[in-house]
């Protein structure tokens, strides 16, 4: 059964050295990418990496998930079942998996979650996939508080995560084709294109121009701070930081923000909730979110359907207001800043909308204060070429020098505390170190009783010295001295004492940490909810198609991927409608004099130079589907490369079609 007094914070990492400083930072698990297999092609790990940050990890009994979650065709299922033994060779505590064929294989007993790219949105494929062995589920993203509930009243031997910040899919994860349609890089092998992010101008079923050049597919980001009580409450145990991509300061910042948030909220509680690894961590900066890369915050449907969740302007990050121009030079520009106090620094980037409405930025080679809040900045390319670059300018800073070089050094540390405790042997003395979590380790050297000089120093002074644990993972909470006497003990004697209690502890402690294991399958095999599966499945190898048919699917239909589906269909299916964020959307006219029944959910059409993406609106639902078809040139390129997998049908079901 999942622990339900235990939280989790899952940061990403993008390499080993960016996961070693998250865990320094607060983080209860990493998830980072193998040297394959992984959604997020471009932040692969060779395993002796993976296998230094466990080590690091497991120090604080933190946990390490690697991703092996593309879909594999049959081709690579043997290389599929060799990378997951040498991944628990090294240490990793559980794989993230998105492929069913996996299943089907002779993994280790390693413990497997859930990704995100399954698209888990009810109780009833929750439920299933505890029942097949996932010890740990990440919901979808689009799901409200109320409907995390209903999933966690249905789900008692598997953990709930759940994604508290990031960039947003706006896509149901694992049902996007957009990209591979497109492009022939697949979201489902790791390469998404982000085809979401481009500008699109929407036209109605006459052929009007509804909005023009806007990225209407593009969200903001996804911020959780002010609902992590709620989503406690609601059953989720594990928070997840989106970012696999993201750089070593993003990465420090976000995990210290929500660790401190973690760290209050535990504080408050009376119910033996606790982090789910060991130690305390300081940081010597203020966490700040908003200093990173990023769209705007939203916390997307949580508490229902908000009408502000676009990006719609720019998917890039605007950054900060910082002040206005005051005047143009030749070679530079002049600012005032809003506040007194802020400094701009060499290296800066700063951004300013056009009069069309696009967003321009340049970076700063040297900015000199001019006196109060003015400031003269010379940008890294000639002024004629900085687009609308104009006196009265609003101006914003979305790369902050002074700020990256703070984190650019050591900027936290993670203890453990422990209580020393100094007593007699008959021939020396015994140092014994027992920590919080209960851990227990003792050093005796051999040393002859001599009374001190100074009985007044001799008892701080011994408490101080035992008491230096800079160093080491530890930080002495008590230091307790069960002498018959003040004894003189020599430094060197003291630290040597120390310094073996301290490695009996941490051998103590390794000694005791347990891998996470893997949660039994329902016997016999529990039935999937449905008898029929789409390629919205992603059924991409013959191992797969096998395990669905164990579990009672009658027709199997190939993912996307193999191409079987060449004409238009759904390339998108998502929570986000474009006609409810333009006010377009029937159930927003309800009610309203005069336009109550004129405004219908026609199909809309997304145009983007010679493409043409068809939204199509199921209000039922209040889904939205963005229909297309894959380009020739995909096909044609895929030709060389045919796939493996097709269709699997039960001989009844082939007789009847």
């Amino acid at each position: 059964m999942a622990s339900r007094s235990r939280i989790e914070l899952l940061a990403p990492a993008r390499d080993a050295a960016i996961g070693i400083e998250a865990i320094n930072h607060g983080a209860d698990a990493i998830y980072i990418g193998g040297p394959a297999f992984g959604a997020r092609e471009k932040a692969g790990n060779p395993v002796a990496e993976i296998a230094r940050l466990a080590a690091h990890a497991h120090r604080y009994h933190a946990r390490v998930f690697v991703t092996h979650n593309t879909i594999l065709r049959d081709d690579e299922l043997e290389a599929g079942r060799r990378l997951a033994w040498q991944l628990y060779e090294a240490g990793v505590d559980a794989l993230i998996v998105q492929d069913m064929g996996l299943l089907e294989l002779d993994l280790p007993p390693i413990q497997l979650h859930a990704s995100t790219q399954t698209d888990i949105r009810t109780p009833q494929k929750a439920r299933f996939l505890q029942d097949v062995g996932f010890a740990q589920i990440v919901l979808a993203r689009e799901l409200t508080l109320e409907q995390i509930g209903a999933i966690a009243a249905e789900v008692q031997r598997a953990t709930l995560e759940f994604f508290i910040h990031g960039a947003l899919c706006v896509a149901y994860s694992g049902n996007c084709y957009i990209s591979h349609a497109h492009t022939g890089r697949s979201a489902n092998r790791g390469s998404c294109s982000q085809e979401c992010r481009l500008p699109y101008t929407v036209e109605d079923a006459q052929g009007r121009i509804v909005a023009h050049d806007k990225h209407v597919l593009s969200l903001k980001d996804n911020d959780q701070s002010a609902n992590l009580q709620a989503l406690v409450d609601a059953g989720i145990r594990s928070f997840k930081i989106e970012g696999r991509y993201k750089d070593m300061a993003t990465v420090k910042n976000v995990t210290a923000h929500y660790r401190q948030l973690f760290d209050r909220l535990l504080e408050g509680r009376s119910d033996g909730l606790r982090a789910a690894s060991s130690g305390r961590t300081r940081h010597w900066f203020v966490p700040d979110p908003e200093q990173g890369f990023n769209r705007g915050g939203t916390d997307y449907f949580v508490n229902g359907r908000r009408d502000d969740i676009g990006a719609f302007d720019s998917p890039k990050h605007a950054g900060r207001p910082v002040g206005h121009v005051t005047r143009i030079g030749a070679d530079h520009f002049e600012l005032q800043a809003d506040d007194a106090a802020t400094v701009l620094n060499n290296g800066d980037a700063l951004t300013w909308w056009d009069r069309q409405g696009e967003l321009q930025g340049v970076p700063i080679n040297v900015a000199q204060r001019l006196g109060g809040s003015g400031w003269r900045l010379s940008p890294n390319a000639p002024i004629q070429s900085l687009k609308d670059l104009r006196r009265d300018a609003a101006i914003s800073r979305n790369r902050d020098r002074g700020w990256e070089r703070t984190l650019e050094k050591p900027s936290a540390e993670r203890r453990i505390g422990v209580t020393l405790r100094l007593s007699e042997t008959s021939d020396g003395f015994a140092l014994s170190l027992r920590d919080d979590d209960g851990h227990a380790a003792e050093a005796r050297t051999v040393h002859p009783h001599q009374p001190a000089q100074n009985v007044a120093r001799a008892g701080s002074g011994l408490r101080e010295q035992l008491g230096k644990l800079g160093g080491t993972l530890f930080e002495a909470h008590a230091v307790e001295l069960a002498l018959a006497q003040p004894w003189f003990l020599p430094a060197a004697v003291v630290n040597a004492l120390r310094r073996d209690a301290v490695a009996a502890l941490e051998a103590a402690r390794a000694a005791a940490y347990r891998r996470l294991q893997p949660l039994p399958a329902v016997q016999p095999p529990v039935p999937y909810p449905d008898d029929t599966l789409s390629y919205l499945a992603n059924v991409y190898n013959h191992r797969a198609a096998a395990f669905y048919a164990k579990h009672g699917v009658k027709v199997i239909d190939a993912a996307y991927e193999s191409h079987e589906q060449t004409g238009e269909v759904s390339l998108m299916i998502t929570k986000h409608c474009v006609r409810y964020s333009l006010s377009l959307c029937p159930k927003q006219a309800k009610g309203v004099i005069g336009v109550q029944g004129t405004v219908r959910a026609e199909p809309l059409t997304l145009v983007n130079g010679n493409e043409r993406l068809t939204l199509r609106f199921d209000c039922k639902p209040c889904e939205m589907h963005v229909v297309g078809k894959l380009r020739k040139r995909v096909l044609k390129e895929a030709a060389a490369v045919p796939m493996a997998f097709y269709r699997t049908r039960p001989a009844a079901a082939q007789r009847k079609a």
